[in-house]
Order: C-alpha cells, then structure tokens, then sequence
C-alpha cells in the first residue's frame, strides 16, 4: 500500500497521469482496473483516471509493492550551465530571456545544455524543486529556434502550465518581435495576410497570396521603427503563430530578414535578425494566475538591436 500527498506543485494533473508519471513498474491496464475496482483512491473516496488532483489531496494505491516501485529521478540537468537571464519570477512562473544559439529543449546533438536544463538547475539550486520530491517537471509553455532569440516562459507547477497552454492558444499572450530586415517598408505599419503551407521534411514553408491545398492562413502586423542604409528595424506581432512566420512572410513581401539563409539573399547564414522581445497579457477570465493580468514583459540586453544602432546592418 502506498500512500501520497499531492503538493501544490503537482496537484492539476489527471490521477492516471500523475501515477503514469510516479511509478514506472505499473501497467496502465492494472492502474485503469485497479482504479474500477476502488483500489486507487483519493481521499478515501472513489476516484476516475481524470479527476484533477488538488493540493492536499490523499492518493492511496492499495497494491502490491512490486508495481509500486517510483521511477529513478536522474540529474543530468546538473550539468547545465549557471548561465540564466531571468526578466520574471514568482511561485508559477519564469519568464527567461534566451539568447541566440542556445536551444530550449534538449535534441540528439545537444542533449545536456538548454534552457530547460537550465531552468531545472537553477530551481533545483534554490530548493524550490526536486525530482526526487515531485512528479511535476518545471516545463517551457513556449519555444522559439536556436538562432533565434527572447523570452521563453517556464512553468513550475502543472495548473500553471495549464493556463498559460490555455492562454497562448486563445491569444491572451501576445507576442512581439524586432527583426531588421532588407529594404525601406512600403508602408510606416501594415497588417499583411496570406498562406502559408509547411514541408515538414525539409522544414520549410511556402507563402502564398491564396489560399492552395494545405495551406492556413496568417496574419502579421508590422510598425517600423527604424530605418537606415538600407535595413528597417521593425516591431513585429503575431495574429497567428505558424511555423518560420515572421521570416516567410516578410521574405513574401520582398523584405527579408538579414542573416536568414533559409528564406532571406545570405545563402549558408543562419542567425536571423529576430528577436521575440516583448509579452503582453490579457486575461479574458479569473485563474491562478490573473495578478499577472494586464502586466508587459520586456527583454532587455539585444545584441541585435545594439548591433543595428551601430549601423552593422548593411
């Protein structure tokens, strides 16, 4: 028999999801059965595979110790670098500044430094999180590419990240870039719409002006609020969040971004001039996390934005 109680940082989950992640020796078959059979309870009361855990919650499993074995809690995110530029922090959330070349998550190449690591280490170093005492893994709500740079929110409880999945899928996070792309604009802002279609095996996308087989539509708003010799610093926002958006659609429009080999005129260059600088919150309903209602988020220290000033772009 095994019996749990549920921390705030890992009440919100699914009672199955919570177990899944608790002990890796148990068949989901016998944790579906066992919960009919009223052997998986919560507050000694009968419990469904997806009711939420709440804090202070009692999970009893009256099973046998052989399937009861939790899952061995590795720290490889210790050997992450210190290295973590923090805009934002509070008891749910993280709000990190990625500098460029440095991926969010982990990939077959890089495995050991990312943000995610970083996040973990740096939580870990504080007290405020361990695997050892928690099924919940502090985890990123969004990502941006390596070679791209900006504020990356983190999660550090599951009803956090929860809402702010929610909120960015509704719109009521509202994302905006710096780019300095090729040319003077046509226009001091404009609100462009077209097409795009992905080619998941080259990682590629297509704009067009209509809408062909595949393709969903996008919307970008662009202010410019700069130019000179030849490149424009533009503010960015997002009305729709597609794959390599901001590079395909401004490259559409015949103003690539500089530094973007991918769809830009430097061929074999892969460090876009772009940077996801700014978040804007609007709520549209009470949550965990509406004193963060209304509230502007800025990056600050942009190698990009210092290095147009200095008139690099060219």
């Amino acid at each position: 028999m095994k019996r749990i109680t549920i921390s705030s940082k890992d009440c919100g989950q699914r009672v199955d999801r919570f177990i899944a992640k608790t002990f890796d020796k148990l068949p989901k078959s016998l944790m579906y059965k066992e919960i009919r059979k009223k052997n998986i309870k919560v507050n000694k009361k009968r419990c469904t595979p997806e009711q939420i855990l709440n804090d202070g919650d009692i999970l009893e499993l009256y099973l046998n110790d052989d399937v009861l074995h939790t899952k061995q809690k590795h720290l490889d995110f210790m050997r992450a670098s210190d290295e973590i530029d923090i805009i934002y922090e509070d008891e749910n959330i993280i709000l990190i500044n990625k500098k460029v070349g440095i991926l969010c998550h982990p990939d077959a190449n890089d495995y050991i430094d990312n943000i995610v690591a970083r996040m973990k280490k740096y939580l870990y170093q504080k007290g405020e999180w361990s695997p050892e005492e928690s099924s919940f893994t502090p985890s990123l709500a969004n990502r941006i590419d390596r070679n791209t740079g900006g504020i990356v929110i983190g999660a550090k409880n599951s009803e956090a990240l929860k809402i702010i999945n929610e909120k960015i899928k509704a719109r009521e996070i509202k994302k905006y870039y710096l780019t300095v792309v090729h040319g003077k604009m046509p226009k001091s802002e404009e609100l462009l719409t077209a097409y795009l279609k992905k080619d998941e095996r080259k990682n590629m996308v297509t704009v067009t002006d209509n809408k062909v087989d595949g393709s969903k539509e996008i919307i970008t708003k662009y202010t410019v609020l700069d130019c000179k010799d030849g490149a424009s610093l533009l503010e960015v926002e997002l009305l729709t969040g597609r794959t390599h958006q901001i590079r395909a659609h401004l490259a559409h429009i015949g103003h690539p971004l500089f530094g973007d080999g991918k769809y830009g005129v430097e061929q074999g260059r892969f460090r876009q001039a772009l940077y996801s600088y700014k978040l804007k919150l609007d709520f549209s309903d009470e949550n965990k996390l509406s004193y963060l209602n209304g509230r502007e988020f800025k990056a600050d220290n942009i190698k990009m934005l210092d290095d147009y000033m200095e008139g690099k772009f060219v």
